[in-house]
């Protein structure tokens, strides 16, 4: 297979969430645009934190079971990250996403956030360059 690359398919204009945003507002926007999770970055657009329904299920949960407000994103959000450079390979991402099971993938240039590669995106990638595998008789 070719050499395929994250910005051939990356996300350009990902849903990145400021490190400052409220977890009822992250909600909304993970609900209203359809996506299971947002890089969260500083004023910068450092990436500092990757955010899931998963984070925002456990904390909305404990709000609700202490009557507390719900805290901003960065009291949630996981800080050790998966990322990718848009120089990856999408293959050496397919085979990450078989060990460590990730979902997303921000893609980082020099510490700032410039796409995000999904599996639905690396699926795409897979199937558009499959000819290149196949040996005609």
């Amino acid at each position: 297979m070719q050499s395929i690359l994250v910005k051939d398919y990356m996300d350009h204009n990902p849903h990145a969430i400021p490190k400052s945003t409220n977890i009822k507002d992250v909600v909304e926007t993970l609900l209203r645009d359809k996506i299971i999770g947002a890089p969260v970055v500083d004023e910068n657009n450092q990436l500092i934190g990757y955010v899931s329904e998963q984070d925002c299920v456990k904390d909305l949960l404990n709000d609700a079971f202490y009557c507390e407000e719900p805290g901003n994103v960065a009291d949630v959000m996981k800080t050790e990250v998966a990322t990718v450079t848009p120089d990856t390979s999408i293959v050496e991402i397919a085979q990450s996403i078989l060990e460590k099971k990730h979902k997303n993938y921000p893609v980082v240039e020099n510490g700032k956030l410039v796409g995000l590669i999904s599996r639905s995106l690396i699926l795409k990638a897979l199937l558009e360059n499959d000819n290149d595998c196949y040996i005609k008789h």
